[in-house]
């Protein structure tokens, strides 16, 4: 049967790369990207040349179509604490005024996906986190319209299951990278890999002793793939999609020096309420998913990243130089 999908988000990192897999669908016959370009990007989306997909600028809280959709997918929100702590009510309302309008937009029996975060854990007191942890999040920190409106946005697509039967699919993404990413993320590979290309002075917040679990972005969305659409299962969340290899963000700094000869590592103060650790539980995931799982280890991927970055910033550079 023929399927009409909209995804907010679409011009983002994660969104882009779901956008060509969804592409590749058969059974696809309308795809629609909603993107503000708040932090999305038209380049990611540049390629894209097929007659079934079609782009709407336009905020996720406020879009309004002429038809409704079997699948909706919510991504739209920055992930970036960069972004998030500039904007915080831009942020609430990208989550959770989306999914509240988004909802309206679904056919009756259609299915929602939604985009939620490990931030969901706060500073975690255990760990690895599994989706049955609860977590330790301060409501009221610097990190908050980010780590609550995720939060708030599972509790109302769960009451709407719990009501109306609503059929949902909720994962909790942990931290993820490669190509695609704004130059400008500010999240810690994407900083590193830009510093080393540029100023050569990578920025370590702290002792760097934080750790986190460091997913390519292939591996993560072959996962939200076959959870979102691909596979037939009957688990709607959460579900914690990451790669499970903790590594401290010192040691992450130290490797991408490495491929940098002549860059070095400086230490600033702490970034506020900073977790300490993030690491995913992929118990569940293994159940649900059977055989995914991150394969791809972070020496690999940021070298591919690595690569992308540096031939952006080359193309940047000559393009400026054009002008």
């Amino acid at each position: 049967m023929p399927r009409s999908v909209l995804v907010t988000g679409g011009c983002g990192f994660i969104g882009s790369h779901l956008v060509d897999r969804l592409l590749r669908r058969d059974d696809l016959e309308r795809l629609v990207v909603v993107d503000n370009l708040w932090t999305g990007l038209r380049d990611n989306i540049a390629h894209v040349a097929d007659p079934r997909f079609s782009l709407r600028i336009a905020d996720a809280e406020t879009f309004t179509a002429g038809r409704d959709f079997d699948e909706i997918i919510h991504l739209a929100s920055p992930a970036s604490p960069v972004w998030y702590m500039r904007e915080p009510a831009r942020t609430i309302r990208a989550n959770i005024g989306g999914a509240l309008n988004l909802l309206s937009l679904l056919k009756p029996g259609g299915r929602f996906c939604f985009a939620s975060t490990s931030e969901v854990y706060g500073d975690p007191h255990v760990s690895p986190q599994p989706e049955s942890y609860r977590g330790f999040v301060d409501c009221t920190g610097p990190r908050a319209s980010y780590d609550e409106s995720k939060r708030c946005t599972e509790a109302l697509l769960f009451e709407e299951q719990r009501i109306s039967g609503l059929d949902i699919r909720v994962v909790r993404l942990f931290n993820t990278y490669g190509p695609r990413t704004r130059i400008d993320d500010g999240r810690a590979v994407s900083n590193f890999i830009s510093q080393a290309l540029t100023t050569g002075i990578l920025t370590v917040y702290g002792d760097g002793s934080q750790s986190r679990s460091w997913g390519y972005v292939d591996d993560i969305v072959d996962g939200l793939e076959r959870f979102f659409w691909r596979d037939s299962v009957s688990h709607q969340g959460p579900l914690n999609i990451g790669n499970n290899r903790e590594v401290s963000v010192l040691e992450i700094a130290k490797f991408v020096s490495s491929l940098a000869p002549g860059s070095r590592i400086e230490h600033h103060a702490p970034a506020p309420q900073d977790p300490s650790n993030r690491c995913p539980d992929l118990t569940l995931a293994r159940q649900v998913l059977p055989g995914w799982e991150a394969r791809t280890g972070y020496e690999e991927g940021i070298q591919r990243t690595f690569e992308w970055f540096r031939r952006q910033i080359a193309t940047d550079g000559r393009s400026a130089a054009s002008a």
